[in-house]
């Protein structure tokens, strides 16, 4: 369950970084209240998430899944560069995340 929480957690880490970009340094409302609402929940699962995950590990998941997250908002809907090197760190990224879930207990 904690899994799916950390999981959770990251999805609301990209939220919060598009909010971010989305709140024009913090001059649309909209966007900015999305950002500290997103990045509240972000925290408080990830808090609740490494009750059982270990730091370490929970802490990496979360950042991946934001990094990954946060690449692909960029490349789908700010037309950011899609490259090949750039999408092979990002499946080199996944698979980091895969392996710290297979190897953590």
């Amino acid at each position: 369950m904690n899994w799916l929480i950390l999981v959770i957690a990251g999805l609301f880490e990209v939220g919060f970084t598009t909010c971010l970009k989305l709140s024009d340094n913090f001059t649309n409302f909209k966007w900015s209240a999305g950002f500290f609402i997103c990045i509240s929940l972000s925290f408080y699962l990830l808090n609740k998430a490494i009750q059982t995950i270990p730091l370490g590990t929970a802490y990496a998941v979360w950042t991946g899944i934001g990094a990954v997250g946060t690449v692909l908002m960029g490349i789908f809907f700010y037309k950011e560069p899609s490259d090949f090197l750039r999408l092979l760190f990002i499946f080199l990224l996944i698979g980091s995340i895969i392996g710290l879930k297979i190897v953590s207990e």
